[in-house]
């Protein structure tokens, strides 16, 4: 069997740490329509490796371990990080995100760029800009309607 450097869509995979990543593997399933690939739990049921997908995009995480170092969101007091997913229908995604209790940040709207586009913070302190590309547009049309935007101060 051949080996790959870099496995198939892992070039940069976020790895969160959560307060009780057991309940946020469900909440990730139930909220965002992930698919739990694996869980991977010690002798005390803490998860030390866990692995989701949204769509073909892998996202891992483990419970908190301030003793080595890992510390989530509600430990640190939030997150400098944020989490941007593609999916087929984000009004639809966001809204149930909201239903089963994460907080609005930014509402969804249209951007310029091409993307419908909202930011949530979940449950566990994460920050996810949620999206469904609307339309694509070149870099000259993106620098276009960017240098537009700043010029009318919206």
């Amino acid at each position: 069997m051949s080996k790959n450097a870099i496995p198939k869509n892992y070039q940069a995979t976020p790895y969160l740490i959560c307060r009780n990543a057991v309940d946020a593997l469900k909440w990730y399933c139930k909220a965002f329509g992930a698919t739990e690939m694996v869980c991977l739990d010690d002798d005390t049921k803490k998860v030390m490796h866990a692995e989701i997908r949204i769509g073909e995009a892998a996202i891992m995480l483990a419970d908190e371990f301030p003793d080595m170092g890992y510390k989530s969101p509600e430990t640190i007091g939030g997150s400098a990080v944020s989490i941007l997913v593609y999916v087929e229908d984000v009004d639809l995604i966001f809204a149930r995100a909201i239903e089963l209790g994460a907080k609005e940040v930014m509402p969804i709207s249209d951007q310029f760029d091409g993307d419908r586009r909202g930011t949530l913070v979940d449950p566990y302190g994460h920050i996810w800009l949620l999206a469904t590309r609307k339309e694509d547009i070149s870099m000259d049309e993106l620098k276009l309607r960017f240098n537009k935007m700043m010029q009318s101060g919206s």
